[in-house]
């Protein structure tokens, strides 16, 4: 299905990659799970847990962003970095108003991603009071 360029391993609680970092690897998860959160102030919000078979990473690569989420590794996890040169060639051979889309939804879940986040923070501050 997918070319794994490379196997990478982690150790409970190593960071994958950092929100806000740079980087446009897509990951598979082979063994293991990873939390994908974000911290928004001193409060951290787990988006989802990735378990064996799924893909994370893929809005780095699809929007050319930046990392928009913490993904760290719970308990011993292996993850496959899928071939850059491969997703290349794959996403190239699509038409360029397919292209377009793809971008212009990876762009699109960042946003409402954010939205519900900075909600989620606004009701939690509107709970401590």
């Amino acid at each position: 299905m997918f070319q794994v360029a490379a196997y990478e391993n982690y150790q409970d609680g190593a960071f994958i990659f950092e929100d806000g970092s740079n980087g446009d690897w897509v990951y598979i998860v082979e063994e293991g799970e990873v939390e994908i959160s974000k911290q928004i102030g001193e409060r951290k919000i787990v988006i989802a847990v990735m378990k064996p078979g799924e893909l994370f990473g893929e809005l780095s690569y699809i929007g050319k962003m930046a990392r928009t989420a913490n993904a760290k590794a719970i308990g011993p996890t292996v993850v496959g970095v899928l071939d850059r040169d491969f997703l290349d060639r794959e996403f190239n051979k699509m038409p360029a108003d397919f292209q377009f889309m793809l971008t212009k939804m990876a762009l699109s879940l960042k946003i409402s991603t954010d939205r519900i986040l900075a909600l989620m923070l606004e009701q939690s501050k509107g709970e401590k009071k």
